[in-house]
C-alpha cells in the first residue's frame, strides 16, 4: 500500500438505523429495515418493498433552501460525513486544507431529481425546469458538497462503477494516500434510487425479489427460496488518514486499511463470469496487495446480493480464492438486512467490516433456512457471532463486470 492508512471515523445510514450506533446494534440484533415502499406509489409495480432509510430529516443537516438544490443521495452522505467527522474528531484547518481531499461513489445518482425535473418538462414545458437540476443530480456533487462543506481543497474525486462505486471510492482513496496524495480523504458511498424509475427498472430486469408480503424475509442471500434482490438507499462513509497524522492529533484508530484490489469480467453487461472469475481474481489481487494469505482472513462481508446466479458465483469464487480455508472463514451478507444500496453498498459494508473488526463479532446473513445446493460455506446463519479475527475482507461486484475488494486489519499498537 505504501504510506500506512487507518480508519479514524464512520458515518453509517441505511435501513436500519440514522447512524453508526444504530446501524451496528440493530445488524447484531438481525434486524431486517425491508418494508413495503412509502417513497411513491407501488400498487401497480410488480415489486413493493425496499429498505427505505426511516425517519430522516434532511433539515437536521442541511438549510431549508438548500435542500431542494440537492438530490436525497447528496442529503444522506451529508449527513453520513458528518457523522464520520464528528466520530474522527476531525476539523479541517486552513493550513490541513490542501492535504485532505473527497471521493465519494454512486452509481446511479439523483434519480429523484431527474423524475420530478422530466415531469416537470413535461407538464410545463423547458422554462420549467429548475436551474438546480444538474447540480442536484449528477453523482460527483455528493463530493462536491462534502468538499465544500469541510473545506477539503486537495483530491475531490467521484465513482460510478455499479455497485462497486463505494469500495473503488474507498480504496481508491485509500492508495491517494498511500502514495502521498493526501493526508486524509473522506471517503465511501450513497445511493437514493427508490424511486419510480429504480424500482421500475430493476423489476423489468426482474432482478428484484417480489416477496411483497413478507418484506422482512425478501433478502435472503443463499437461501435455496431466494427470488431476487431488495433495493436499499443510504450512505457508508469512513474517513482515511495516512498513520502518523492520525497519531500526531491523537485520533481513535478504528482499523487499518491493507489491502485494495479491483478486476474486470469482461464477459456480460449484467451476470457474473462464469466460475466466479472477476470475483476470483479480485479476491487474489486484495489478498497480493496486502501481502498476506488467504488463510489469515477471518471474515469476508459478501457482495451477497439474494439473486440465483450472483450468490452462486460469489460462493464458487471464495473456494477458488481461498482453497481449504473457505469452509474456515466466516462469510456473511449483511444485505440480508440493509438490501443493496447499489453503488453506496461498499462504502456502507467497508464500515461494517472496520466495525466487526473493532468489537470482533460477526455480523449474520438473517433468512437463511435452506441454503441452496453448492452454498455451503459458514455465512453466520441467523445470529451474530463473537470470534477471534485478524483480516477481513469486504466484497463488491457491479454491472459491467466490475469488481473491488477491501482488505482491512484489526488495528492494535
Amino acid at each position: 500500500m505504501g504510506r500506512r492508512v487507518v480508519v479514524t471515523g464512520l458515518g453509517l445510514i441505511c435501513a436500519v438505523g440514522n447512524s453508526t450506533g444504530e446501524v451496528w446494534q440493530n445488524l447484531l440484533a438481525g434486524k431486517s429495515g425491508v418494508r413495503t415502499i412509502t417513497h411513491f406509489d407501488a400498487t401497480q409495480f410488480a415489486c413493493k418493498i425496499a429498505a427505505e432509510v426511516k425517519n430522516f430529516d434532511p433539515l437536521q443537516y442541511i438549510e431549508k433552501k438548500e435542500i431542494k438544490k440537492m438530490a436525497r443521495f447528496i442529503h444522506l452522505a451529508i449527513a453520513a460525513s458528518d457523522e464520520a467527522m464528528a466520530m474522527a474528531g476531525l476539523k479541517v484547518t486552513p493550513e490541513q486544507a490542501p492535504r485532505v481531499g473527497v471521493h465519494i461513489g454512486s452509481g446511479i445518482g439523483g434519480f429523484d431529481v431527474i423524475e420530478r425535473e422530466h415531469k416537470n418538462l413535461l407538464n410545463g414545458g423547458p422554462r420549467k425546469i429548475s436551474p438546480f437540476f444538474i447540480p442536484a443530480a449528477i453523482v460527483n456533487l455528493a463530493a462536491g458538497h462534502v468538499s465544500i462543506r469541510n473545506n477539503a481543497k486537495g483530491p475531490n474525486e467521484a465513482t460510478c462503477t455499479a455497485c462497486t462505486s463505494s469500495a473503488h471510492a474507498v480504496g481508491d482513496a485509500a492508495k491517494i494516500i498511500a502514495r502521498c496524495d493526501a493526508d486524509v480523504m473522506i471517503a465511501g458511498g450513497t445511493e437514493a434510487a427508490i424511486t419510480e424509475m429504480g424500482v421500475g427498472g430493476f423489476a423489468a430486469m426482474r432482478a428484484l425479489s417480489t416477496r411483497n408480503d413478507e418484506p422482512e424475509r425478501a433478502s435472503r442471500p443463499w437461501d435455496a427460496a431466494r427470488d431476487g434482490f431488495v433495493i436499499g438507499e443510504g450512505s457508508g462513509i469512513l474517513i482515511l488518514e495516512e498513520l502518523e497524522f492520525a497519531r500526531k492529533r491523537g485520533a481513535k484508530i478504528l482499523a487499518e486499511v491493507v489491502g485494495y484490489g479491483m478486476s474486470g469480467d469482461a464477459y456480460h453487461i449484467t451476470q457474473p463470469a462464469e466460475n466466479g472469475d472477476g470475483a476470483y481474481r479480485v479476491m487474489l489481487n486484495t489478498l497480493h496487495d496486502a501481502k498476506i494469505q488467504p488463510e489469515q482472513v477471518g471474515y469476508i462481508n459478501a457482495h451477497g446480493t439474494s439473486t440465483d446466479l450472483g450468490d452462486a458465483l460469489e460462493t464458487i469464487a471464495i473456494k477458488r480464492a481461498f482453497g481449504d480455508h473457505a469452509y474456515k472463514v466466516a462469510v456473511s451478507s449483511t444485505k440480508s438486512m440493509t438490501g443493496h444500496l447499489l453503488g453506496g453498498a461498499g462504502g456502507l459494508e467497508a464500515g461494517i467490516t472496520v466495525l466487526a473488526l473493532r468489537d470482533q463479532t460477526l455480523p449474520p446473513t438473517i433468512n437463511l433456512e435452506n441454503p441452496s445446493p453448492g452454498c455451503d460455506l459458514d455465512y453466520v446463519p441467523n445470529q451474530c457471532r463473537k470470534a477471534e479475527i485478524e483480516y477481513a475482507m469486504s466484497n463488491s461486484f457491479g454491472f459491467g463486470g466490475t469488481n473491488g475488494a477491501l482488505l482491512f486489519r484489526r488495528w492494535s499498537e
